[in-house]
């Protein structure tokens, strides 16, 4: 039988973690080593734009000190942003509407805004003493982070929704290659099973017809198209076998059928060790056999030659059925046989392989198949 292709089977992202790891995978996506160094370049970059013109007026090391001072307040701050937005991503779910979730993460921040205030008046070597003063303060501290906590949830937000895009672009991808491997096996299938019949009903009709014409060598004619079977029928449910073992089948085939046509059909068969192994579709070599002898020797008295044999060219292998039979007006190359044929070839390997028929010289037709040199 052909084999099955299983369906693909899918299941979002996460879908098989336990809450907590969700939660564990999701909040140190964000929280991680990296991102803290990036708050940290921010937080620094900040404070230099802040206290740049101070350098004019203060001694270097005086505003060094300021600026690793200022650089620790403004960490607190970030570190505790970035803390909220993680526990934000992390816990938020996608089942809340978008503005409810924009709520939700705003509260967060403005809350880990008023406390990283808190903290950064708790470390202050300069304390406010005016109420007002320290309100304001308090206000922008809280603003300020909040906004920059928002906007950096936005950008998480926009990351995992193009991550998302493109993992189900894969699904997506992956889904449609699957089934397009499933309808090409199923062509293939279908093209197989015509050829099999034909095949064996008409090797089983020649049987049946020297078994009528001459008992003995009828017998032993069907004891070695049992032989025959034996190799082939195995070879049928594949998708793929060894050159050798094609030529082997087709060797059996001429030999089944020299049983009937005597010394009306000789046959020489060649193939080289280094191409022994290269991969061929079942039942090509043998049904372009029957196609030479159908067409091109059974109609002359004195039948005729097949030779088979296969070379390497330009990256391909070229394997070649010839006969010194009635030629083209007797092998017209429409038959269901050679027409599934190329079908199964271009399914396989597209442009890739081909089958063609030209004249052989001086008399019959030489049928060519062209295949990719691939590894099995």
């Amino acid at each position: 039988m052909a084999s099955e292709i299983p369906a693909p089977n899918y299941r979002p992202e996460g879908a098989d973690r336990s809450p907590a790891e969700a939660f564990h995978r999701t909040f140190f996506r964000i929280f991680n080593v990296t991102n803290v160094a990036l708050v940290f370049w921010l937080c620094f970059t900040l404070v230099l734009t802040s206290l740049v013109k101070a350098l004019a007026v203060q001694s270097f090391g005086e505003w060094a000190m300021m600026v690793a001072y200022l650089t620790r307040q403004y960490l607190a701050s970030g570190l505790l942003g970035l803390l909220a937005v993680a526990l934000g991503a992390a816990v938020l779910p996608e089942r809340m509407g978008r503005r409810a979730r924009w709520l939700a993460m705003f509260a967060m921040l403005a809350a880990s805004s008023a406390a990283s205030a808190g903290v950064r008046l708790w470390m202050s070597r300069y304390p406010m003493t005016d109420v007002r003063e320290q309100v304001a303060w308090f206000a922008d501290v809280v603003v300020f982070w909040s906004v920059v906590g928002l906007i950096a949830y936005g950008l998480v937000g926009s990351i995992r929704r193009q991550q998302e895009t493109r993992r189900r672009l894969g699904q997506q991808i992956a889904e449609e290659s699957a089934l397009s491997a499933a309808a090409l096996e199923a062509r293939l299938t279908v093209l197989q099973a015509q050829i099999e019949p034909h095949f064996l009903f008409n090797t089983l009709a020649n049987v049946r017809r020297l078994c009528e014409v001459d008992p003995e060598r009828g017998r032993r004619m069907l004891g070695s198209l049992l032989d025959y079977l034996r190799a082939a029928l195995p070879a049928m449910r594949r998708s793929s076998t060894a050159l050798a073992e094609e030529f082997e089948l087709v060797r059996a085939y001429l030999t089944v059928l020299q049983h009937r046509m005597g010394e009306r059909l000789r046959f020489n068969i060649e193939l080289s060790d280094r191409l022994a192994d290269a991969p061929i579709p079942p039942l090509i070599l043998p049904t372009l056999v029957e196609n030479a002898i159908r067409h091109g020797l059974a109609p002359l008295p004195e039948g005729g030659t097949i030779t088979v044999n296969a070379v390497r060219e330009d990256g391909h292998v070229v394997v070649r059925v010839a006969d010194d039979g009635a030629g083209f007006q007797a092998a017209s190359g429409s038959g269901v046989g050679l027409a599934n044929t190329r079908a199964r070839l271009s399914a396989l390997f597209g442009s890739a392989a081909g089958l063609s028929l030209q004249a052989n010289r001086p008399r019959g037709v030489v049928a060519e198949v062209r295949l990719p040199i691939t590894n099995r």
